[in-house]
């Protein structure tokens, strides 16, 4: 099938708008994956200071504390995200380390493999080749469904299938790297999907039967950058204020983590009119209010239209481009939502008879 029709600029922005909504800064990539890790050592260092003054306190405060560090894990896999888009630095080898190391790395991401994964999403978006048509595809679906899929993320079901996958084809990859072995499997034969086993979300999934040992092997660097940072974290989290801050980051990668990640890609594709004829109907943007821009949007990841149209526009600047497109009359041919819950409504019933 072929490719999504693009957006055209020129024929939306005038020149020094289109300038403005493309300037990569130098500095505030850095900034937010820096403030992404600031927000966490707040939350889970003044959780532990609470459980140090009386553990009712601390005990109530933790399921929030919870929530609002999965949801900036959330902010590391976005900032990863423009990482792959190289909107992070101007320049590619700090944008690289940003996406690679100090985002990508937490959640268990390689910043080049999901690059060539996310550039053919944005090629076939809700088309057959698209390779994250299986996340939205299911929808609509009945609230029992979406309601066992939310059991499972805040139980910790989903993380384990998905981890027990991914390192699985890394200890593959680390015998294959240990051992020299090559893959002699021709190129063109190859099953690379599950050499990463990541969705767009930045998030493992589940991997092929056959993988060829190239893609082993990366999953095996991923997954050792993965088990580094954490190490990192449990570290500085017992040389500070002992281990609760390392098991809220735990715990929130294992449950809230998946569910926001969950409710963001539903939120994104699910239940949209994608045809591949109208740009402005590739992705749904959903407007957040404070709690929800903490808690499941961060980093302006609800202008998801915003981006698909114009992926060239750093995530900071998405709300300008929003609102010259509301001001220019666009917004009837947009997919907007007014809020989360208004999305979780749209795709958990029947969509209505052609």
């Amino acid at each position: 099938m072929p490719t999504v029709k693009a957006a055209k600029p020129d024929d939306i922005f005038t020149r020094e708008q289109w300038a403005a909504l493309t300037h990569v800064s130098r500095w505030r990539g850095l900034w937010l994956s820096l403030h992404a890790w600031l927000i966490v050592a707040l939350i889970t260092g003044g959780t532990a200071l609470l459980w140090q003054w009386h553990w009712l306190a601390g005990l109530g405060a933790t399921p929030l504390a919870i929530a609002l560090v999965g949801g900036r894990q959330l902010g590391l896999s976005i900032l990863m995200h423009e990482g792959a888009h190289g909107l992070l630095h101007p320049k590619r080898k700090i944008n690289n380390f940003l996406g690679q190391w100090i985002t990508g790395a937490a959640t268990g991401s390689d910043l080049h493999s999901y690059r060539a994964y996310h550039l053919t999403h944005h090629r076939f978006t809700q088309q057959p080749e698209d390779p994250d048509l299986g996340l939205s595809e299911a929808f609509p679906t009945t609230r029992a469904s979406l309601r066992r899929k939310i059991i499972r993320d805040l139980t910790g079901q989903t993380f384990f299938k998905q981890r027990s996958n991914q390192f699985a084809v890394a200890w593959r990859g680390l015998k294959a790297i240990l051992s020299g072995a090559v893959d002699a499997t021709p190129s063109a034969k190859r099953d690379t999907s599950a050499g990463t086993p990541l969705n767009r979300n930045g998030a493992a999934g589940v991997a092929a039967p056959v993988v060829d040992l190239d893609g082993a092997k990366t999953t095996a660097r991923t997954v050792g950058r993965f088990l580094l940072v954490q190490l990192t974290v449990l570290l500085v989290s017992l040389a500070t204020l002992g281990i609760i801050p390392f098991l809220i980051w735990l715990v929130a990668l294992a449950t809230s983590f998946q569910l926001v990640l969950r409710i963001r890609n539903i939120a994104e594709h699910a239940c949209t009119a994608t045809g591949g004829n109208d740009p402005f109907s590739h992705a749904r943007t959903t407007h957040a209010n404070l709690l929800m821009r903490m808690a499941l949007a961060p980093y302006w990841v609800n202008y998801h239209s915003e981006h698909h149209m114009f992926m060239g526009v750093p995530c900071y600047n998405l709300v300008t481009a929003h609102d010259l497109l509301i001001a220019k009359g666009y917004g009837a041919r947009m997919i907007i939502s007014k809020s989360y819950g208004d999305v979780l409504r749209t795709v958990t019933r029947p969509m209505a008879a052609g």
